[in-house]
């Protein structure tokens, strides 16, 4: 793997996966009341704008990275709107 595929693997993990600790803490205290609702609506359309770019380009990373994290976003969005 070359460097400059090694840099954008790293961002993809350190981006996608800094959502997780918010989905658990979400799960676990059930509360929602600091979560900004137009944040995570707005990173959720963008999270799936990045899936399609990835397919148009066939660009398998950017495909991985966005999908997994726009399945993050979402859950902590639906239990926003579910919890309040």
């Amino acid at each position: 793997m070359d460097l400059v595929s090694l840099l954008g693997f790293a961002a993809a993990c350190l981006t996608t996966f800094g959502l997780v600790p918010q989905v658990v803490r979400t799960f676990k205290t059930r509360d929602t009341s600091g979560i900004s609702f137009w944040m995570y609506a707005m990173s959720s359309m963008g999270a799936f704008l990045w899936v399609i770019y990835g397919v148009v380009l066939h660009a398998w990373p950017i495909i991985m990275a966005n999908s997994l994290a726009f399945i993050l976003l979402v859950i902590v969005l639906v239990m926003k709107i579910r919890l309040g």
